[in-house]
């Protein structure tokens, strides 16, 4: 595969770029951590994007078991289509219901294959992908045939640190922590998706974010996609800069604050904020 090297609609920092292409290298899954909104699964997505490969996608939910990656075997239509006299029964085959890990193994060029949010599932699920993820095959016990990869598709595995992985896991995957973007690369990021957005504008607003994340005692801290999203509702409400200007971003809420604080206890604080800070005297 060529090296990665971001695109044009996603930033990558200098040392996710190195990580990308060295799990490539070593020929490992690629584990990525970090806040909500820090680009994990559009990562997959840009790789993809970047070498030309296609992408398949297991988002993983708390009730995900590892044998669905592989394949499900569906006794109950089978038993229905015998008690019907369908002849499909004579094949077992008809019944074996393929997972992302089969469509990954068999795809006909190596595609990007994204387990997203593997800390949603059971604490078993990743041990039980182990030997599937290091072989890159698997056994169809139905059928007797086994399923195996002709060329080992590239695996980037999410997280956002719900839960410990085990080691065994951690130990066949190349690591990568996203941190949250310093300002520059916020700025980077905001110019791919609004280009040529007013400087001052987004000069004012990053300065409100920063200072909103760094409130002591919020709940949940805004992130990258909340800010895009607060950046467009002022474009769009054509929101005068003096709104944003000379205030203090912790003793008032911000303009259309419902994009940036996600929950009543975080709304609350910053109402408490505004009150104290009127009460005091000028």
């Amino acid at each position: 595969m060529h090296r990665f090297e971001g695109t044009a609609r996603y930033v990558a920092t200098d040392d996710l770029r190195v990580a990308v292409n060295a799990a490539v290298t070593l020929r490992r899954p690629l584990l990525v951590k970090g806040e909500p909104g820090t680009g994990k699964t559009v990562l997959a997505q840009e790789i993809a994007a970047a070498i030309g490969a296609p992408l398949i996608e297991w988002a993983v939910k708390s009730t995900t078991k590892a044998q669905q990656g592989l394949y499900e075997y569906d006794a109950v239509a089978r038993l229905r289509d015998g008690q019907l006299g369908d002849p499909r029964v004579n094949d077992i085959g008809n019944y074996i219901r393929r997972g992302k890990l089969w469509e990954a193994f068999t795809h006909p060029t190596p595609p990007v294959l994204l387990i997203d949010e593997i800390d949603k599932a059971d604490i078993e699920f990743p041990n039980d992908l182990l030997q599937e993820l290091d072989r890159m095959e698997f056994h169809v016990y139905e059928t007797k045939e086994t399923v195996r990869a002709a060329e080992r598709p590239i695996v980037v595995i999410t997280s956002n640190n719900e839960k410990e992985l085990p080691d065994a896991f951690l130990r066949r995957c190349f690591f990568h922590y996203i941190a949250f973007p310093d300002r520059e690369t916020m700025e980077r990021i905001v110019e791919v998706h609004f280009p040529g957005i007013q400087r001052m504008l987004v000069s004012r607003a990053m300065e409100i974010f920063y200072a909103v994340r760094e409130v002591p005692g919020l709940k949940k801290k805004p992130s990258t996609s909340e800010l895009l999203d607060w950046l467009k509702l002022l474009l769009h409400e054509d929101m005068p800069l003096e709104v944003l200007q000379n205030r203090d971003p912790t003793k008032a809420i911000p303009p259309l604050h419902g994009a940036l604080l996600k929950n009543e206890q975080d709304v609350m604080l910053f109402e408490r904020l505004a009150f104290l800070s009127r009460r005091k005297p000028g």
